[in-house]
């Protein structure tokens, strides 16, 4: 097997198209337009999965133009000159396939998964309704209430609400802290006109990654996607400023509705490109990973706090946050919460234990393995490392590397979780 860490590109790679074996049946080729084609070949499965990153999401937003990426995404759906909305769907479904899409903060992404003679028809809806879209004012004031009706949908969820209100929270201002749909108001307020301005500049072939994997040739592949682009590459994202400012302390929101109290705690963590990151995770892992966690055996097993309660991470390219949610009752709410923190503070202060240490790292290679059972899966991994500029790793590098993390390692992982550090958002019913 090849070193994968010396095939990675750097800022002076020539972009000819040429393609670079990476490991064994991985390759990634640079078009003279900007983009990026990873695949991964999968010999053993019937099926491709495919998808078109491109890098723009809600922290390219002005804050007066919040949710616009997310309604590009839906609009996009509504039809092309060539096709109507419902022969985008039927193209891909009618042969078992399916299509999707969905907006994060950094990018905005377009996948199908399809059998593996479908590759071209894949490749021409998604190129089709990512870079012709019609964008119709008529459409658009449709699409509108139907991404109303998700914002008002969040409200309704409080265990997901509570997630955007402490991000916002967190971040202090930060555009990493504005809720990916939005607000009714400034969706409401963006037109036509601002939306294919929107389109033309971010939906780009310099701004695009493709990744894929299952039965498929790399080079077959690179051709169908050149032949499909826009002759204009486009200029680059812009760069997302990393957040210096974070608030913290307790802050409580009272809504109208359910009967429980959601709490989330969490601080400021590390970019998807730090090299604490492996840490940071297993870390997680350890604190509220599973059923064999700290916050389940203590919240769930030991007290019966809380039915849900798990830890999380978030990674971006410039910053990234670390936390737990748990929900209960309000009568139970400052017992359980007083729990969580103590937990947080421990791990703070102590850190892990050396079988904690050793088992989680166990735990999370069983993860890696299971997680990439499936093209979906590594047509994700290949995507995200294509964003992030990250070097390509086999996977048995990848776990030596999480057995290379050490107590101190660990430690500064675990001190991220010091309660002095924390936002916590309380979202009670009123």
């Amino acid at each position: 097997m090849i070193d994968a860490t010396q095939t990675t590109r750097t800022d002076g790679e020539e972009r000819t198209g040429k393609a670079r074996r990476l490991d064994e049946g991985v390759y990634r080729t640079r078009l003279p337009d900007g983009t990026e084609v990873w695949s991964e070949r999968m010999d053993s499965m019937r099926s491709v999965a495919v998808g078109f990153w491109f890098r723009t999401g809600a922290a390219h937003e002005s804050d007066e133009r919040a949710g616009i990426a997310h309604l590009l995404e839906h609009m996009v759906f509504k039809g092309t000159p060539t096709r109507s909305a419902r022969q985008l769907a039927a193209e891909i479904e009618d042969l078992g396939g399916s299509l999707d899409a969905y907006t994060t903060h950094e990018h905005t992404s377009f996948q199908a998964r399809i059998p593996d003679d479908a590759l071209r028809t894949a490749l021409d809806v998604i190129t089709d309704l990512s870079f012709h879209p019609r964008l119709d004012p008529l459409d658009l004031e449709l699409e509108r209430e139907v991404v109303l009706e998700e914002l008002a949908r969040v409200e309704d969820t409080p265990d997901d609400l509570v997630f955007d209100l402490h991000a916002e929270f967190l971040f202090a201002g930060h555009p990493y802290g504005r809720p990916i749909l939005g607000r009714p108001e400034t969706v409401a307020a963006i037109d036509a006109p601002t939306l294919q301005a929107l389109h033309s500049e971010a939906y780009a072939p310099r701004n695009l990654v493709v990744a894929a994997a299952g039965r498929l040739d790399h080079d077959e592949l690179v051709a169908l996607v050149a032949e499909r682009l826009p002759s204009e590459p486009g200029r680059p994202a812009a760069r997302i400023e990393r957040p210096h400012r974070f608030d913290t302390g307790t802050r409580r929101t009272v809504r109208a509705g359910g009967r429980q109290a959601h709490i989330v705690a969490g601080a400021p963590g590390v970019s998807a490109t730090d090299p604490l990151r492996h840490a940071v995770t297993l870390v997680g892992t350890a604190l509220g990973g599973g059923m064999g966690s700290r916050l389940f055996q203590r919240i769930r097993e030991e007290m019966g706090l809380a039915y849900a309660v798990y830890a999380f991470r978030g990674f971006y390219l410039e910053g990234g946050h670390v936390g737990a949610y748990l929900g209960t009752r309000p009568e139970t709410a400052e017992t359980a919460r007083d729990a969580l923190l103590e937990e947080f503070g421990r791990l703070a202060t102590d850190g892990l234990t050396s079988e904690e240490l050793s088992t989680t790292r166990t735990q999370l290679k069983g993860q890696v393995v299971l997680a990439l059972e499936s093209p979906g899966s590594r047509m994700y991994r290949l995507a995200s490392l294509g964003l992030t500029g990250e070097p390509y790793r086999s996977l048995d590098r990848v776990m030596a590397d999480v057995d290379a993390i050490g107590p101190a390692e660990a430690a500064a992982a675990a001190a991220l979780y010091d309660p002095d550090g924390l936002a916590v958002l309380e979202l009670f019913p009123a």
